[in-house]
């Protein structure tokens, strides 16, 4: 007999562990299942600046609070556990499969994350956290007065870049074609940036990099233009790379409707997938910020909307309103 919860977790990211902690809080029997360790790609990250209310801590320090926390109020973990497959059953519980194991639950929070787009060359790898970034607004204060590279041509790639200016002495954008795909009014105000007199943004079209180099940390990267394939050592301290995100979500093609890109579609107010019962946060659902403090954010927000479900079904099918959610309490 597969062991029933009033709210199965899938991941226990930042998401997943906000959400346990305010379904265990409210007395919620809730169970996460996570493929690895708790944290996500957020154990990669050595300084954390920007979680409100924590001046400095690392990913791991700051899971490790996080997971302790919803854990005392009797939030269960399952590392190691990779869910497959998730199914609605006629009697209208949740299956959700790992391997030889099956958990049935009332509600489940679909918290998989996303893992960032990587270019795939030699030294990315190595270097992550100590010069490879994936995020400006997280690691742009750490590069004052440095030279970085940003790789990248869409709408994150130029909004991160004109952010790097503010902290970075000297910023190279890359971008593999002759122009950007970025929407217009940011590109006009990327171009107008590098325009600038003394300006410290440079732009590089038809520029691919093709390896991050280094001793102890990084110290060039390898750049090849597309058009000439002509290739240079391009001296600098750090590589942004901006080229997209990947949603976790395989596993869940033939349960809950995804977009072409496979972010799980919702309603963004009560984070409601297409599959009554089932909620998703963080950054596998379409519209996220992509940030730890959203993640969180989400997390709670699913939690709460989650017991309207649990004591009124027909809710699922209510229009966004504040009647009988916080602001009308």
């Amino acid at each position: 007999m597969a062991e029933n919860y009033d709210c199965i977790i899938v991941g226990g990211g930042p998401a997943g562990l906000a959400a346990a902690l305010y379904t265990s809080r409210d007395r919620l029997k809730t169970l996460i299942l996570e493929k690895f360790m708790p944290g996500g790609q957020i154990n990669n990250t050595d300084r954390i600046e920007n979680y409100p209310g924590i001046e400095r801590i690392d990913g791991p320090g700051l899971i490790a609070q996080m997971q302790k926390q919803a854990e005392t109020f009797g939030a269960e973990i399952k590392t190691g556990s990779e869910v497959t497959k998730l199914a609605k059953q006629a009697d209208g519980l949740i299956a959700v499969h790992c391997d030889e194991e099956k958990f049935t639950a009332r509600t489940v929070i679909l918290t998989p994350g996303s893992d960032y787009r990587k270019l795939g060359v030699p030294g990315e790898d190595r270097f992550r956290g100590t010069g490879v970034s994936y995020c400006g607004t997280c690691d742009a204060p750490f590069f004052r007065g440095k030279h970085v590279v940003a790789v990248g041509g869409g709408n994150t790639a130029v909004e991160e870049t004109l952010h790097l200016t503010k902290f970075a002495e000297k910023v190279t954008m890359i971008h593999r074609r002759d122009e950007f795909r970025a929407s217009k009014v940011l590109v006009e105000e990327l171009v107008a940036k590098a325009k600038e007199p003394n300006s410290n943004l440079i732009i590089k079209y038809s520029t691919i990099a093709t390896a991050i180099q280094g001793e102890n940390k990084v110290q060039s990267v390898k750049l090849k233009n597309v058009k000439t394939d002509k290739e240079e050592d391009y001296p600098c301290d750090g590589v942004f790379v901006f080229v997209g995100m990947e949603p976790n979500t395989g596993f869940l093609k033939d349960f809950v409707e995804l977009t072409e890109h496979d972010f799980i579609k919702c309603d963004c107010a009560y984070l409601r997938t297409s599959v009554p019962g089932v909620f998703v946060a963080g950054d596998c659902r379409i519209g996220a910020a992509m940030q730890l403090a959203t993640a969180a954010g989400d997390g709670v927000v699913a939690a709460m909307m989650l017991k309207q479900y649990l004591r009124d079904p027909n809710w699922w099918n209510a229009q966004v309103s504040d009647v009988l959610l916080p602001g009308g309490w």
